[in-house]
């Protein structure tokens, strides 16, 4: 049995306990540190698990990786930081103040601890939506230049730029922009395109569409965990300091074919279209992934049609009993 040991801020969450499900899967320690905002369901699994601890505690703490470290499993090899205000519905909810707290403060918080405990690489959650929007209509890589578009990029790209200014640190980072996820999880949400859109027609057999035209970029959530474990087990001198799309070329959509996805399951789905303006992510843009396939070997295994059907079946057999309760989503207004 491996004895690699990782920390994951946010493990609670979307992405963090999937990967947590996974890593225990693989036989790594994995230590958790969460505040619980959306309860702790997700992770109720895993509390009898021989290499599972968990710490309920506020990334914003000055002491919060030093105190979920316990003595007999040692420094983790990795930390996983995942925690904080994502989106920008989110975001704008809580206002600069709160949003810089949480997306920037608490990740140099956090990588100050985990490089005083000597902890060897350091992977960060940020975003696509760090692009904005693409000038010339060419597929974005990670030299492209940034324009974030609302609060959530800015603080991710602050964030970026403190990690990046610690590249030479005992303490490796190695910074994923995520594509827009989709599927299920232990905590899924219903606050994500692909996701919402199949709730929408499920339950209302409705859906109202905005920016109708605009492409963006998506992948299943089970290849993000996917990607953040090769990350993890990558040789650090391919990882050191590096930023990755984290993504497939063969997931940029525009919001147009995602409706035919949910279409082709649910054909009798009303669909109506509406002009919105608003101060928002207003992404429009593709993306390249062709850095992680060549540099990291990354390739995605499912594709839209998968999480279409998966959702579906979650709401139809009942798996999730009460889909629009809060706990499934980061802020109640969205753009869809």
């Amino acid at each position: 049995m491996t004895e690699r040991h990782i920390l994951i801020t946010g493990g609670a969450g979307y992405i963090g306990s999937l990967l947590t499900s996974e890593l225990l899967r693989q036989n790594y320690r994995v230590t958790i540190l969460d505040s619980l905002l959306f309860g702790g369901e997700s992770i109720l699994p895993f509390m009898s698990h021989p290499n599972f601890n968990f710490l309920k505690t506020d990334v914003t703490e000055p002491r919060a990786v030093r105190d979920a470290v316990k003595k007999d499993w040692g420094r983790p090899n990795a930390v996983v930081h995942l925690a904080g205000i994502v989106g920008f519905p989110a975001c704008q909810a809580v206002g600069k103040q709160v949003a810089w707290k949480y997306n920037v403060d608490a990740t140099r918080l956090v990588f100050e601890q985990s490089a005083d405990l000597g902890v060897e690489r350091f992977v960060f959650a940020s975003t696509y939506s760090n692009y904005g929007l693409s000038e010339d209509g060419k597929p974005v890589t990670e030299e492209t230049p940034l324009n974030p578009q609302s609060l959530y990029a800015e603080t991710k790209i602050a964030g970026e730029e403190y990690l990046l200014s610690q590249k030479d640190a005992v303490c490796a980072p190695l910074l994923f922009r995520f594509a827009t996820l989709y599927g299920l999880s232990p905590r899924t949400r219903f606050d994500l395109i692909v996701n919402q859109f199949v709730l929408e027609a499920f339950t209302k057999r409705q859906l109202i569409i905005y920016q109708r035209g605009y492409s963006r970029s998506f992948v299943h959530i089970r290849d993000v965990v996917r990607g953040v474990i090769i990350g993890l087990e990558a040789e650090q001198s391919k990882i050191r300091g590096q930023v990755f799309n984290l993504g497939t070329d063969n997931g940029n959509y525009s919001k147009n074919d995602i409706v035919a996805y949910v279409l082709k399951r649910m054909p009798e789905t009303v669909v109506e279209y509406k002009d919105l303006t608003f101060g928002g992510d207003m992404r429009d843009i593709s993306v390249s992934f062709e850095k992680i396939r060549r540099v990291l070997g990354f390739e995605t295994t499912l594709d839209i049609d998968d999480g279409v059907r998966e959702v579906l079946f979650a709401l139809k057999s009942g798996l999730i009993k009460d889909p629009t309760d809060d706990r499934y989503r980061n802020a109640q207004f969205i753009v869809q």
